[in-house]
C-alpha cells in the first residue's frame, strides 16, 4: 500500500540503506572550529565560544538576551523558575508535546494543566485556553490567576511550537493577558520559524530552544533560554551557573541553583552550524514542497505550515485517514528501513499525569491516531 512512498523517499535520499528520521548535517567549518577549540583547551563550561554562540542566536532570533544551557529541558526548567513558577502552583500547557515540556513543570514542584491543540497549528488552541480560563479561573485580590477547582495559583502558560510549526502565539498572549498570565514559549523545535514576521520565542516573557542531535542545527546536546527582559535574563543565568558571584578567586553562591551551563566545545559546534542555518532552511522548505507534491499526486495529506507562518519544517508530517492506516504506514516504512515515527503519546495519557486537570482533548487524540513523521534530514545535494 505504501510502496510508492517508500520508493519516493529512497529517491529523495539516494540510498537503498537505512534512512533515519532526522540526522545532523556537517557541511561547513565544524571540524576546523572544533579542532581550534580543542587546541585552546577550553572544552568545558568556560571559554569564548559560549558567549559568541549566545550572541549569534540572539541576533538571529531578535532576542536581547540568550543564555546557553546543556539541553532544551534544562532551558525550560530554568525559564520556569526565572519566571517565578513555584511548588504547588499550576502551569497551563498542551498535551500534544514531548515529555520534557511537562517534566520541566514537575521539576519546579508545579503541576501541569493539559489543554487541547488546534488542528491548524498542532499547537495549543487559544480557543481551548480561553474556554478553560473562563469556566475555571478567576483573578483574586493578589492580582494572580487562580484555579477555582483546585484552589491553586496558575503561574504561567507554556505553549509549544510543534514540529517547528508556529502556534497562534499572539492570540495566546492576548488571552493570557486578560488573566494576568505570563507566557513561556517552548520553541525547542522551531529555530528558523517565524509567525507574522517575528521569530518564535520573541512573544513570550521567555522561551527555550533545543540543539539536540536531531534538531535543525545541533551542538551535540544543548539548549538556550531567550528573553527580552534584563531581569529575567539575569535570573536565568544565575540559575544555570550555580548562582556563583563574579569573583575570580572565591566561590560564593547566592542561592541553590543548577550546573546547566553549555560546554564551550558544544558552543563551538553551534557557531559552525549557524553558518549553515539559512542553507538548511531553504533545503528543508524544498523537501517539504516535494513531499506535498507527492501527497497531492498520491492521495496522501502532508501537513502544511499554518497561515501567517514561515516554518522551518523540522519534521514533515503525514496525517493518515485513521489509526489502522497510521499503524500500517509505520509498520511498512520501518520494515523497509525507513525510519518513521508516530506522535508522542499525549501527556494526559501517561500514567504519571493521570491526576492532572485536562479538557476534552478532541483534537489531540484525533491527531495522535493519525500523525506519522517521515524522514526530514536536510538533503545537501541533488
Amino acid at each position: 500500500m505504501f510502496d510508492s512512498l517508500i520508493e519516493f523517499i529512497r529517491e529523495l535520499y539516494g540510498t537503498s540503506g537505512q534512512i533515519p528520521l532526522h540526522e545532523p548535517r556537517f557541511i561547513g567549518r565544524e571540524k576546523e572550529i572544533l579542532s581550534s577549540t580543542i587546541d585552546s583547551s577550553y572544552v568545558s563550561s568556560a571559554g569564548p565560544s559560549i558567549q559568541e554562540f549566545e550572541e549569534k542566536i540572539a541576533e538571529y532570533t531578535g532576542s536581547r538576551y540568550a543564555i546557553a544551557t546543556v539541553n532544551g529541558t534544562s532551558a525550560l526548567h530554568a525559564a520556569l523558575l526565572a519566571l517565578g513558577v513555584k511548588k504547588d502552583t499550576e502551569v497551563i500547557t498542551q498535551s500534544l508535546t514531548f515529555v520534557a515540556t511537562s517534566n520541566a513543570i514537575r521539576y519546579c514542584g508545579a503541576k501541569p494543566i493539559f489543554l487541547d491543540v488546534d488542528r491548524e497549528t498542532l499547537g495549543l488552541s487559544h480557543h481551548s485556553l480561553a474556554e478553560f480560563l473562563k469556566n475555571n479561573c478567576e483573578i483574586r485580590d493578589d492580582g494572580s490567576c487562580w484555579n477555582k477547582v483546585s484552589n491553586k495559583k496558575i503561574s504561567a502558560c507554556l505553549p509549544m511550537h510543534t514540529f517547528g510549526f508556529p502556534v497562534k502565539i499572539n492570540k495566546i498572549k492576548e488571552v493570557c493577558k486578560s488573566y494576568n498570565l505570563k507566557v513561556i514559549e517552548d520553541a525547542a523545535e522551531s529555530l528558523g520559524s517565524f509567525y507574522k514576521g517575528t521569530h518564535t520565542g520573541r512573544t513570550g516573557e521567555l522561551s527555550c530552544l533545543s540543539f539536540n542531535g536531531n534538531k535543525i542545527i545541533t551542538t551535540g546536546g544543548g539548549g538556550m533560554v531567550l528573553t527580552q527582559r534584563k531581569g529575567l535574563a539575569r535570573k536565568a543565568r544565575e540559575l544555570t551557573t550555580t548562582a556563583r558571584r563574579a569573583d575570580i578567586l572565591y566561590f560564593r553562591h547566592t542561592q541553590v541553583a543548577f550546573n546547566y551551563r553549555m560546554p564551550n566545545i558544544n558552543a563551538a559546534l553551534g557557531i559552525a552550524q549557524m553558518e549553515s542555518l539559512e542553507t538548511f532552511l531553504l533545503e528543508k522548505k524544498e523537501l517539504a514542497a516535494r513531499y506535498r507534491q507527492f501527497g497531492e499526486e498520491n492521495n496522501m495529506y502532508f501537513f502544511n505550515q499554518p497561515k501567517h507562518s514561515d516554518s522551518n519544517f523540522w519534521l514533515n508530517t503525514i496525517i493518515t485517514k485513521n489509526l489502522k492506516e497510521r499503524n500500517l504506514l509505520l509498520e511498512s516504512t520501518n520494515k523497509a528501513g525507513i525510519n518513521t515515527r508516530p506522535l508522542w503519546t499525549p501527556m494526559h495519557l501517561l500514567s504519571m499525569n493521570k491526576d492532572c486537570i485536562k479538557d476534552e482533548m478532541l483534537n489531540t487524540e484525533w491527531l495522535f491516531k493519525r500523525i506519522v513523521n517521515v524522514p526530514s534530514s536536510v538533503i545537501v545535494s541533488r
